[in-house]
């Protein structure tokens, strides 16, 4: 078939067309070769002027020391291995790291980093060292994961050259007869978890308790601050019965579970095991139908693995993630000391320690931890003001202070030592 003549005119047209774009690719491709290499020459020479005219400042740089010990008792194989409820379940290193880390958007924002150092004593015998080391360092952070004894040291030492964050021991004289000026408490003390646990009770009116009492100065210390909480909140001590842990025959029914919990006048049984391996063996192994409630069954604890609210899953995958293990309360002491670190040289990194330390008692820095509110540190102790997870070993039943206790001031001063309570004289 034979195009028509307007076909054969459009068809040369098309052709033409065609033959001229082919002409100009080169062009077009050196055109655009030669755009590229102007502007990545002018765009190299506006970096350069603008390093020359206004120079990008370094961050400021803090470190955050965290002291332990390598033969600290609390992280022992066999302790390990059990991880009995409120105990640390391994070292706080990866703890602190992740608060840097969680940190770091906001310092970077302020012109600040902080960097965690883990120093690690031998032994108490060797802390004396470590602590004038990292005072002639000049490190003025120290997250200290220790025993109540070497905290004590760890002041005298510091003295008003390092902020002190204590991250895992519980010890109530560390915030009373014991507090210092620059000393604070990220972990809850054991005020704070006897009242956790008794606000519970009071609130579902299990009011008559029978206390199993352990030998141990821990033991003894927890079920001080258990009275403490009990008559605060009207639970009634029925009975208080001690146990004992012996291999000897004759000591055998002092942890007979059932002879214990024979009492039938009880809603409730109250265990004082700092130790935590008697504790184990009571929930489903009383005389009478009873929960129960501290060191084992129901517990107060600052962190759980299964919170499920205010960012605390993203916290625990990011914990888990790192430290290929669940985070306990020792831990998020630890991550959330760091937090606190960075939200104070945020904003006043230029104060003297003294001073950041006065401002951290003042109420007005703030830190999130993954709980709710926001927490702050209390002027008449250092304590962190914090809700507590009244947990069992699968999951979180609820958060103290439970709904309806009431504060004149601050309803989280509800657990713990109050203003007119304390016996902590020391100020910044």
């Amino acid at each position: 078939m034979i195009p028509s003549p307007d076909a054969r005119v459009r068809g040369d047209k098309s052709g033409v067309l065609m033959r001229t774009v082919q002409s100009l690719v080169p062009l077009i491709l050196a055109t655009t070769a030669w755009v590229v290499r102007s502007f990545a020459f002018t765009g190299g020479l506006a970096m350069v002027v603008g390093l020359s005219g206004a120079p990008v400042a370094q961050a400021a740089t803090h470190t955050v020391a965290l002291v332990s010990l390598a033969d600290d008792a609390r992280y022992q194989s066999r302790r390990l291995e059990r991880r009995y409820p409120g105990h640390p379940a391994g070292r706080l290193v990866q703890a602190a790291q992740l608060g840097a880390s969680d940190a770091e958007v906001g310092l970077r924002a302020a012109g600040h980093s902080i960097k965690v150092i883990a120093v690690t004593a031998g032994s108490a015998a060797d802390l004396g060292k470590v602590f004038q080391q990292l005072k002639s360092d000049r490190v003025a952070y120290w997250v200290l994961d220790l025993p109540e004894a070497q905290l004590a040291q760890a002041v005298q030492v510091a003295g008003t050259s390092a902020l002190l964050f204590n991250a895992s021991a519980a010890a109530d004289a560390l915030r009373g007869s014991q507090c210092a000026a620059m000393l604070f408490h990220s972990y809850p003390s054991q005020a704070m978890l006897g009242d956790a646990l008794a606000q519970y009770l009071a609130a579902r009116s299990w009011r008559n308790a029978l206390v199993l009492q352990g030998p141990e100065a821990a033991d003894q210390l927890q079920g001080q601050a258990w009275q403490r909480a009990a008559k605060r909140y009207g639970i009634k001590t029925v009975d208080t019965k001690a146990f004992k842990l012996s291999g000897d025959p004759r000591e055998r029914d002092l942890a007979n579970t059932r002879l214990l919990t024979n009492d039938r006048s009880h809603d409730v049984v109250a265990v004082m095991d700092a130790d935590g391996e008697f504790a184990r063996t009571l929930p489903y192994a009383t005389q009478q139908p009873r929960p129960v409630v501290g060191a084992n069954g129901l517990v107060a604890l600052a962190w759980h693995a299964q919170w499920e609210r205010n960012g605390g899953p993203q916290v625990n995958r990011r914990f888990a993630r790192q430290a290929q293990r669940p985070m306990v309360g020792q831990d998020w002491a630890a991550w959330v000391a760091v937090k606190s670190i960075a939200a104070l040289v945020s904003d006043h990194s230029k104060a003297a320690l003294p001073d950041q330390a006065r401002l951290l008692r003042s109420g007005q820095v703030f830190v999130d931890g993954a709980k709710g509110p926001r927490l702050s540190y209390r002027s008449w102790d250092g304590q962190l003001r914090q809700p507590l997870f009244l947990s069992h070993v699968d999951g979180v039943l609820g958060t103290a202070p439970l709904d309806g206790v009431l504060h004149p001031v601050e309803v989280m001063d509800t657990l713990g030592v109050d203003e007119k309570e304390s016996t902590c004289k020391a100020k910044p």
